[in-house]
C-alpha cells in the first residue's frame, strides 16, 4: 500500500459493439471490461480523451450481476478489468488480481478507505464511489417550525413529540424490500456495539456458528422498540416502494422523517420545492451518529496482465484506472441525478450545501461505517423478513422473537453447507450451450416442440438485453445462486405462438434485431428430442418474453404464458443430475 510509486495512469476506450467470446484473453488485443451499469458517461469521457485504446465490452443483463462476476472470478475467467458490486472473497481476489498498491492514484485515498480494501498489504479491489445512507428529512419543513437536528435520543424523542403535537408523522419506514428491514435494525445496532472490536469479533463467530445472536442483541432491539415507540419507524399500510413513500410523506408534508436504504436522485421535491436534508442514524447518547455508505462498484485488473507478453494492455489498464480517479474521472459518476454519491478520491470536497455534506465528513472522520452484506447473503432476506414482520407489527414477531430467528436461520444455514447443489456441471459452457440449455428447460416446461432463446453475444450501446442469456454456466456444482447468474432478469413467463417449421427456421437464422438496426443477435433453436423441423409442418415455438421484435409478434401471434423460469430451470438440471455441454434433450 506504500510502495514507491512507479506507474503514470493515462486512460480509454468508448463502448463499441465488438464481439466479445470470452474473457480471459492475454497478449495484443482490445483491452476486455464488462458493460456494468453505470459507467457510461466514463466511458464517453474515456474515449473521447484517449480514442486510441481499443476495448472490447461484453454485456451482462442477468438476474445476478454480482453473482456472475464472481462465478467468472471462481473460473478464472474475468475480464482484463474487473468490475463487482461486492468483495466476496477477499482471498480469491488476491490470487486473480494484480496488486494495485505501487501505481500513482493510490496516493489519492485516504489511509483510511485503502484499509477498508487492503488484503496482507496488497490492494486488488478499489471503490468507485461511495453511496451515502442516512436518514432522510424534510429540510424546509424543519425549518419552517424551528426544529433543528437532533443529537441523541433524548433530542430526538422530544422532537417527535412536537412533531406529533403538529399533527405530523414523525417517521415512516420502508419495509416492502425485505433488506431494508435488516439494514434498519442493523444500522441502529453500529450506532452501539456491532462495531466495536467485540461487536465485528461477535459477527465473525456468528457467521461460522461459533456464536449466537442471544445475549448479544437485546440491547439493540430495545433501541429499535424506542424508536418504534416515538413514531420514527411507521409503515407505510401499502408497503409502497422507497422512492414512493419519501415523495408522498415527506414530499406532501405527512412526515419529518424517512428510513430507507436508497440514493435518492433528486434533492428537492417537485411539487412544493421543499429541500431535502440527510441526517446520521441516531445513538442514544449522541457519541456514536453514524452514515452508512457502499461503494457503488470496485474495480480491479486480472492478474494475467501482469504476465510476459502483456505490457502493453497493462499499460492500458492502469491508464483507465488512472482517469478514473482522476477529478474528470470521478465527475462522470457524479451528476444531478446522483446526490447520494461520493467522489472516492480525498480531494473531492463538497460544499456545505451539499445532500450529504455532513456524511462526507463522516466518511473523513471515521463516522461512517460499511452496509452489511458480505457473509450474510445465506440469511439475509429471511432475517430481514423477521424484521419486517416485527416492524409491521404482524404475527407474533417482537424483539426476543427477531433474535430466536436470527439464530435459527443460521444454524440451518450452516447446516445445508455443502449440500444445496441439486446439479454438476461437468465442463464450462459457452453463451450459446448455456441459452441451448435454458432452452431444453423452457420448452419441456412450456411442453414446447421448438424453443428461440436470443444470446447477447456482443456489446451494442444502448441496447438492453434483459430477454438474452448473457451468463455463461461454468463447471462445477450447481445451486440455486448459480440458476440466478445465467437466468434473463426476469422470470414470470414465456411467449408461445404457432408457427410452421420453415418459419422457425428462418427466424432462427435472421436473429433477433434488438435495435432494428440489422446487427441481429442470434438466436439458438432447440427442438424436441433433437429432431429436424420439417418446413411445413406446424410447430409450438416458445421464447423469452421481449425476446423477439414487434413484426415477429405481429406476424407469429405470439401470447404470453405465466411460468417461472428459474423455477423451470432448476427442475430441469435437477432431473438431469449432471449436465454437458451439448448433451441432453428433453421429450
Amino acid at each position: 500500500m506504500k510502495k514507491t510509486v512507479r506507474r503514470r495512469l493515462l486512460a480509454v476506450l468508448a463502448g463499441m459493439a465488438v464481439l466479445l467470446s470470452g474473457c480471459a484473453q492475454s497478449g495484443g488485443g482490445a483491452l476486455t471490461c464488462s458493460a456494468w451499469s453505470g459507467y457510461e458517461r466514463f466511458f464517453a469521457l474515456a474515449g473521447e480523451t484517449y480514442p486510441e485504446i481499443p476495448i472490447e465490452r461484453s454485456p451482462y443483463e442477468g438476474g445476478n450481476r454480482t453473482g456472475y462476476s464472481w462465478a467468472q472470478m471462481r473460473a478464472d475467467d474475468i475480464p482484463d478489468i474487473f468490475i463487482t458490486s461486492q468483495i466476496l472473497d477477499e482471498m480469491l481476489a488476491k490470487e486473480r488480481l494484480a496488486d494495485l498498491s505501487g501505481y500513482d492514484f493510490i496516493n489519492r485515498f485516504t489511509t483510511s478507505v485503502l484499509d477498508q480494501v487492503a488484503v496482507d498489504g496488497g490492494i486488488y479491489l478499489l471503490p468507485v464511489n461511495y453511496g451515502m445512507y442516512g436518514i432522510f428529512y424534510n429540510q424546509t419543513l424543519m425549518e419552517e417550525h424551528g426544529w433543528q437536528v437532533p443529537q441523541n435520543f433524548t433530542e430526538l424523542e422530544a422532537l417527535c413529540g412536537e412533531i406529533r403535537e403538529a399533527g405530523l408523522i414523525p417517521g415512516v419506514l420502508g419495509t416492502q424490500l425485505t433488506g431494508n428491514a435488516f439494514s434498519t435494525v442493523f444500522n441502529l445496532a453500529k450506532t452501539d456495539w456491532l462495531t466495536t472490536p467485540e461487536g465485528v469479533a461477535w459477527e465473525s463467530r456468528f457467521l461460522l456458528g461459533e456464536a449466537d445472536a442471544a445475549g448479544m442483541w437485546e440491547g439493540t432491539m430495545d433501541y429499535v422498540r424506542r424508536y418504534m415507540d416515538i413514531g420514527m419507524f411507521t409503515t407505510d399500510p401499502e408497503d409502497r416502494n422507497n422512492p414512493d413513500i419519501i415523495l408522498d410523506y415527506l414530499g406532501n408534508r405527512r412526515a419529518v422523517f424517512c428510513t430507507a436504504v436508497m440514493t435518492v436522485n433528486i434533492t428537492e421535491f417537485p411539487e412544493t420545492g421543499d429541500k431535502i436534508g440527510m441526517m446520521p442514524f441516531i445513538s442514544e447518547d449522541g457519541s456514536k451518529n453514524i452514515y452508512m455508505y457502499n461503494p457503488t462498484s470496485y474495480i480491479g485488473i486480472s492478474r494475467r496482465l501482469t504476465e510476459p507478453g502483456n505490457e502493453e494492455k497493462l499499460q492500458q489498464a492502469v491508464q483507465l484506472l488512472s482517469l478514473l480517479y482522476s477529478p474528470e474521472g470521478q465527475e462522470a459518476f457524479l451528476t444531478e441525478e446522483t446526490p447520494c454519491v461520493l467522489s472516492v478520491l480525498e480531494s473531492g470536497r463538497l460544499s456545505p450545501e451539499a445532500l450529504v455534506y455532513d456524511a462526507q465528513r463522516a466518511m473523513w472522520e471515521g463516522r461512517a461505517f460499511p452496509m452489511t452484506y458480505a457473509g450474510w447473503e445465506g440469511i439475509l432476506s429471511d432475517v430481514g423478513q423477521a424484521f419486517k414482520e416485527w416492524l409491521r407489527g404482524e404475527g407474533a414477531m417482537d424483539g426476543p422473537a427477531c433474535i430466536e430467528r436470527m439464530d435459527a436461520l443460521q444454524r440451518d444455514c450452516l447446516s445445508q453447507a455443502g449440500t444445496v447443489d441439486f446439479c454438476q456441471a461437468e465442463a464450462d459452457f459457452t453463451l450459446e450451450e448455456t441459452g441451448a440449455l435454458l432452452g431444453k428447460a423452457l420448452g419441456q416446461a412450456a411442453d414446447a416442440d421448438a424453443v428461440l432463446v436470443p444470446v447477447g453475444t456482443f456489446y451494442q450501446e444502448g441496447t438492453a438485453l434483459r430477454a438474452c442469456v448473457t451468463g455463461r454456466l461454468y463447471q462445477g456444482g450447481i445451486n440455486t445462486e448459480i440458476v440466478s447468474t445465467i437466468l434473463p432478469a426476469y422470470s414470470g413467463e414465456y411467449a408461445a405462438a404457432e408457427a410452421t417449421g420453415a418459419e422457425i427456421k428462418a427466424l432462427a437464422q435472421s436473429g433477433f434485431d434488438a435495435a432494428g438496426d440489422g446487427k441481429g443477435f442470434p438466436y439458438v433453436l432447440v427442438t424436441r428430442g433433437d429432431r429436424e423441423l420439417e418446413d411445413d409442418a406446424v410447430y409450438r415455438v416458445a421464447l423469452l418474453v421481449g425476446g423477439y421484435t414487434e413484426e415477429t409478434a405481429e406476424r407469429l401471434h405470439i401470447d404470453t404464458v405465466e411460468c417461472q423460469l428459474q423455477a423451470a430451470l432448476r427442475a430441469y438440471l435437477t432431473e438431469q443430475g449432471t449436465v454437458s455441454p451439448g448433451s441432453g434433450s428433453y421429450e
